[in-house]
């Protein structure tokens, strides 16, 4: 089966180091010269607006998906016509535009944060009078890792937020106190076949993701919460293939923040981590292949580098580290690599991590991991020292 790729950066390349033992053949579509996929598979240069070249690119493949969700749903719908594109271009309509996707969630009963549409200072007063102060304030369209929002602490700061947004279409949400951010990775068969990946715990720094803990320390309550709502999502949609939902977690609750119509950077550590990998799940779904297990195996730390890359040799030098570079320049916001840190449970984890932090004392990632196994692995110790601390580890106390 010859497969399509709409955008050819590191998600891109994960899907074709998955598909390839699968006997899946891969071309790539992509306006960059030096997409990172590209050093894979065959590379064709176009823009993600010009039909004539992507029909032409489609011609030759049997389906498409994307790695990439601004490729423009107007597009597609129009290929859809007469290729089969995974998943749908309804689905991505709704995730690029930030207030239609909070709308349909609310729609289908899933919580979101207060929110309220701007499209003028006028507007943005109302708005914050509305829904409140702290808030952030989003475009509607285009913004990913941090981009495209601006945080407003007081009302004076308004008019200079929509300035700095260039007076595009936002949304103003506000800023709810969350204990902390996790996300649930789903995937679809043709057929209607459903499988959840477990709940994830992620840390990100500056909007971008710093850390995975998987699976995240959550209540069978919490995680049955995130599979239903992912549910009617995927059913909604008639989905095929994978997808994210990324939460807050409030009150014991879970809140959406937004959803990921592709394979995600929370999901990287199910390559080592899990039976069957998010990538090569997602390619079942698109060739009708059955689903793998998304069972995990063991606990696994994910660690997004950055903007530059630590030593490669100190890092592997810890037993159970996987390493992956995407084959980037470095530049400051760039994602560069990721490693992936498995253990049998968060005890020996931590342990790892230890000797990790050994080797890469000023790793920013590191110390975040650190800080959060520390927490995670002080609920397994058999007499907390608090009442707080017990208190917290019952909102930990099941593993997915």
């Amino acid at each position: 089966m010859n497969v399509g790729i709409l955008g050819a950066g590191q998600l891109a390349r994960m899907m074709v180091l998955a598909g390839t033992p699968l006997g899946l053949n891969f071309r790539l579509f992509d306006p960059a010269p030096d997409a990172c996929a590209g050093a894979l598979s065959a590379l064709t240069l176009g823009s993600f607006h010009d039909t004539q070249a992507l029909a032409q690119f489609a011609a030759a493949c049997e389906v498409l998906t994307f790695d990439f969700e601004n490729v423009p749903a107007s597009t597609l719908e129009l290929l859809e016509v007469t290729h089969r594109i995974v998943p749908n271009s309804r689905a991505l309509a709704m995730t690029q535009d930030r207030l239609i996707e909070k709308k349909s969630c609310a729609n289908l009963g899933i919580p979101v944060v207060p929110h309220a549409p701007v499209n003028s200072a006028q507007e943005l007063a109302q708005a914050i009078f509305e829904v409140g102060l702290p808030g952030i304030l989003k475009t509607r369209r285009l913004g990913y890792d941090g981009k495209g929002q601006v945080r407003i602490r007081a009302a004076a700061a308004a008019a200079a937020a929509l300035t700095a947004l260039h007076q595009a279409p936002c949304v103003y949400e506000r800023w709810m106190p969350f204990k902390r951010e996790l996300s649930l990775l789903t995937v679809r068969a043709s057929d209607g076949t459903l499988g959840f990946y477990p709940l994830v715990e992620n840390i990100h720094e500056q909007g971008i993701l710093s850390v995975s803990i998987a699976p995240a320390e959550v209540s069978a309550g919490l995680a049955a919460s995130a599979r239903d709502y992912a549910k009617r999502v995927a059913e909604h949609f008639a989905y095929v293939g994978v997808f994210a939902l990324e939460f807050f977690e409030i009150d014991g609750a879970l809140v959406l923040n937004e959803m990921a119509p592709r394979v995600h950077n929370s999901g990287h550590w199910t390559i080592e981590g899990a039976r069957t990998s998010q990538f090569e799940n997602h390619l079942r779904a698109l060739a009708g292949l059955p689903l793998g297990d998304t069972q995990a195996i063991g606990a696994s730390l994910m660690l997004n580098w950055v903007g530059t890359l630590p030593s490669r040799a100190a890092a592997l030098s810890v037993p159970g580290l996987h390493w992956h570079e995407y084959g980037k320049p470095p530049r400051e916001g760039r994602k560069l690599g990721h490693a992936t840190l498995c253990a049998r449970d968060f005890a020996e984890l931590r342990s790892a991590l230890d000797r990790l932090a050994e080797q890469l004392p000023d790793c920013a990632p590191v110390k975040l991991a650190q800080f959060a196994l520390a927490e995670i692995t002080a609920c397994h110790q058999p007499a907390p020292s608090s009442q707080a601390q017990s208190a917290d580890c019952a909102n930990r106390s099941a593993h997915q």
